[in-house]
């Protein structure tokens, strides 16, 4: 049996909760519900993990394959330890890797996946490119756009999520979703022919 791995980038905690940093765990939690999967703390994973084998998470072909789905328990600029312990203690190479987080560069309801490339100053996927010695792993990006006026990057993405996206992006996760299970069943490029816009 090959395994995948799915990890949803976020930061542990409550008041991190519904915030835009968070959409990557925020998708974790929807596949995991998908496919009634619980989370777990295994022991030196330094992430939460839900396991599932992909036919019966209702994600079509290929049957067999197991699908283990993790939420780092680190803060995000740690991504990459539990990463690192995760793809080596299942041995999942990197191009059965996929990494799931918000991107400011892309607007609300603005999806895209892509393999490869640089971190655009994202520090989960940072840690994860020092730890694993490569950046050649499937991305999906979620767009939350940037602050408004002069607000920082920073206090955006760790404030709760404004009113008026919570809705629209509660929307993105699900497609999020969507798109990962795409990938992981069809590959990247019909995936991408699909979500890419």
């Amino acid at each position: 049996m090959t395994s995948w791995l799915l990890v949803g980038l976020g930061n542990p905690g409550p008041e991190y909760e519904r915030t835009p940093h968070n959409v990557g765990f925020m998708t974790a939690d929807e596949l995991a519900r998908r496919a009634r999967a619980s989370f777990s703390a295994p022991r030196g994973m330094r992430a939460w993990v839900a396991e599932t084998i992909i036919s019966a998470a209702g994600l079509g072909v290929p049957p067999g394959d197991k699908l283990i789905i993790a939420k780092p328990r680190t803060y995000m600029n740690e991504s990459g330890q539990a990463v690192r312990l995760l793809a080596g203690f299942h041995r999942v190479p990197t191009d059965r890797l996929v990494v799931v987080h918000d991107e400011l560069d892309l607007d609300v309801g603005q999806l895209r996946l892509k393999i490869g490339g640089g971190d655009n100053g994202h520090n989960g996927l940072k840690s994860i490119r020092a730890h694993l010695h490569t950046g050649d792993f499937h991305r999906v990006r979620i767009g939350v756009g940037r602050p408004p006026g002069r607000r920082s990057a920073t206090d955006y993405l760790l404030s709760p999520i404004p009113a008026a996206l919570r809705e629209d992006l509660g929307v993105e996760v699900a497609r999020a979703a969507d798109a990962c299970e795409a990938l992981i069943t069809r590959g990247l490029v019909a995936a991408q022919n699909e979500f890419n816009r």
